[in-house]
């Protein structure tokens, strides 16, 4: 195969917690998976990303890994990950793991032994630091920095046992990895290629650009209202990032004989430290998730705080990134995941007289960029965001901490909820709608997270299969990208970026042609006459409907929230 096989390829990201619960227990597991693999069969999916299945705390939902190489009996065995991997390898399907490195858990055993003794063997492996000088330990102020956590408080925690602070730029129950420390690297490479021994395909790696902390961990600056320092900008892509991950690749994939894929989770990077990550000849990760277009309705208090966003910012956005990785440089595409709110919530329109265009809208535009498409489970039935109404309808620690804070400081939870309702990680938490009954057939017991209610109109059972169903056309799309390297490998044109509400591209490859339109509100689009100068005869690839395909050849309108790919050999206008 060639090494850029993944151009050509589409991942699916299952959350296992959410995904399948095979034993009643509520809460999905490793055997669910293996029992809904038919489901990924038949959306046609190349690569199943598995969020973490590892021993864990479940601190922060198995991003708190407490042993790399076991399997928390909450999700299965590692037999039962074994059988996963040998089943998804039959039906053609590649397994790409987690991999969550800047921290451990506090209860892994390089951290239970490094907080056993100032002189343990593991206690330069985490950032251990004392008091500020003229402080006491455990007090106000006594930390070593004002380095917050992004999980809300500070960033440091204070061990009575042996007197000194250590650092977590997450929960508490989340210490940093020292990367500095030539030990710890070689003991993360090494069950790496433990994991690619038994059979997995690759990595996608966790905040892997925030592994590099600063020389000297010095103070962060304060924004207006901030209680603690802005660690973010001080961590996020230091300087020996890029000396670890080709170490990384040296050590780990480079003799590795076999396909293999490597996505760097990035926050804060932007188009230029992108092209540098994923340089082929640099050999650092194949692709990079980014984060930009995720934040573009982030406020100036936190992505708690909602600023509106017009399609035009977002276009212009995520345009820019298709043209400054076109000549080198590859880009995850993605509009939902296990960190995100449902795509159709925000980014479309999930009135139900429009969330099955808006949803199929947005699948269009996503899966015919230049980039590797990632679908999120739940995204192909076109999911939604969960009314929420009070504290204990959250699970995340990031909101529970949230709302503890902010009530803390008297803020009314009335004034907190728009926010959460909007950019909560549990929307994208609650478990797979698989039927229209009891707990959406994601469990026989009670489900760990409720499921959503809309779960009797939106559900697999109600759409695979069937013509027109979100579903329906998230498998015309994968197959598309199969099938045509226009799509896979062709350059990207913008167009009608002025327009307020048209989404329009081409790509083009070896003398194909493609023209992607796309509508992003409720009412007709007239689309320019220019565009279409050339495309008369063309074929409607894939439509959204079959008023969609005809509005555009036979009328130059594309109905409300709809969309279309023409193919054809004419002329992409400017």
């Amino acid at each position: 195969m060639p090494r850029d096989w993944w151009k050509g390829v589409v991942v699916y990201q299952v959350y296992p917690r959410s995904f399948a619960d095979s034993d009643g227990d509520g809460v999905g597991d490793i055997r669910g998976v293996i029992e809904r693999l038919g489901h990924l069969e038949r959306l046609g999916v190349d690569v199943l990303w598995l969020s973490p299945v590892y021993c864990s705390p479940q601190d922060d939902n198995g991003y708190d890994i407490s042993d790399y190489r076991g399997i928390d009996p909450l999700f299965g065995t590692l037999e039962d990950v074994d059988e996963l991997i040998a089943r998804a390898h039959d039906a053609g399907i590649r397994l790409v793991m987690d991999l969550v490195v800047n921290h451990t858990s506090d209860e892994h055993a390089w951290f239970v032994d490094s907080r056993s003794s100032r002189d343990s063997e593991h206690r330069d492996w985490y950032w251990w630091r004392p008091p500020r000088k003229g402080h006491v330990g455990g007090e106000a102020g006594a930390e070593p920095n004002n380095w917050g956590s992004f999980f809300s408080g500070s960033a440091w925690e204070w061990d009575e046992a042996t007197g000194e602070y250590y650092l977590h730029l997450f929960s508490r129950k989340q210490p940093d990895l020292v990367w500095s420390n030539p030990d710890v690297r070689a003991a993360v490479y090494a069950m790496m290629r433990w994991w690619l021994a038994r059979g997995v395909d690759g990595f996608r790696m966790d905040v892997i650009n925030l592994i590099d902390k600063p020389d000297g961990l010095p103070d962060g600056d304060k924004k207006l209202g901030d209680l603690w320092g802005q660690a973010f900008p001080l961590v996020s892509t230091g300087p020996r990032v890029h000396d670890y991950l080709q170490e990384m690749h040296g050590q780990v994939f480079a003799d590795l004989g076999r396909p293999y894929l490597t996505v760097g989770e990035m926050p804060g990077v932007d188009a230029e430290q992108a092209r540098l990550f994923t340089d082929p000849a640099r050999r650092e990760v194949d692709m990079v998730f980014q984060f930009e277009h995720v934040d573009l309705d982030k406020g100036p208090s936190g992505k708690f705080d909602i600023v509106p966003l017009t399609m035009a910012e977002l276009r212009a956005n995520l345009m820019r990134w298709q043209v400054e990785l076109d000549d080198v440089g590859w880009n995850s595409l993605y509009w939902d995941n296990h960190d995100q709110p449902r795509a159709v919530s925000r980014f479309g329109d999930d009135d139900p007289v429009w969330r099955e265009r808006s949803a199929k809208t947005l699948g269009t535009v996503l899966h015919t960029l230049r980039g590797t498409p990632y679908v999120y489970q739940g995204e192909e039935l076109g999911m939604t965001n969960v009314p929420f109404s009070a504290p204990e309808d959250f699970r995340d620690i990031e909101s529970v901490n949230y709302i503890r804070e902010q009530t803390a400081a008297g803020v009314p939870f009335s004034d907190l909820l728009p926010g959460l309702r909007f950019r909560s990680r549990d929307n994208a938490r609650t478990p797979v709608q698989w039927t229209a009954g009891e707990h959406a057939g994601f469990t026989r017991g009670e489900p760990w997270i409720p499921v959503t209610p809309n779960h009797e109109e939106i559900n697999a059972e109600a759409q695979v299969g069937v013509e027109g169903s979100v579903f329906e056309h998230y498998r015309a799309l994968v197959a598309l990208r199969h099938e045509e390297r226009a799509v896979s490998h062709g350059t990207v044109t913008p167009l009608a970026m002025d327009h307020p509400d048209l989404w329009a591209f081409g790509r083009e490859h070896e003398g194909t042609r493609l023209l992607v339109l796309a509508s992003f509100t409720r009412e007709p689009v007239e689309v320019p006459p220019e565009l279409l100068e050339g495309w008369e005869g063309a074929e409607a690839v894939v439509a959204t409907s079959g008023d969609a395909a005809a509005g555009v050849l036979t009328h130059g309108v594309l109905p409300g929230w709809e969309s279309v790919v023409l193919r054809s050999s004419g002329t992409l206008a400017e």
